[in-house]
């Protein structure tokens, strides 16, 4: 997910999809950019195999929507890992605090 969110162009979609909100075309989005369309395509199909966005096609118009809980609960989790540390906390080999 962290990746999909590594590109300016990426972020800035999920920008417009979270201001805009709803559901956006394809089409519109890719005219917000200065590149091709096929380079939107890809940036949007990364954000949908991250789970960022969901995708519902009807006929040839694609229509995307902000996946907001789940990027919330990413963040969040992300945050949660980088508060200050506690003396008293160790942790195991999946990643989890345990406090003593």
């Amino acid at each position: 997910m962290f990746g999909a969110l590594a590109h300016a162009t990426r972020r800035e979609i999920l920008v417009q999809l979270a201001v805009l909100g709803g559901e956006l075309p394809s089409g519109y989005l890719a005219k917000r950019f200065t590149h091709s369309w096929p380079t939107t395509t890809r940036h949007l199909k990364v954000l949908e195999e991250a789970g960022l966005v969901s995708v519902h096609r009807t006929g040839r118009t694609s229509m995307y929507r902000l996946e907001r809980e789940r990027l919330t609960s990413a963040l969040n989790g992300l945050l949660q890992n980088l508060a200050p540390y506690d003396p008293g906390q160790t942790w195991t080999s999946t990643g989890r605090k345990h406090t003593r």
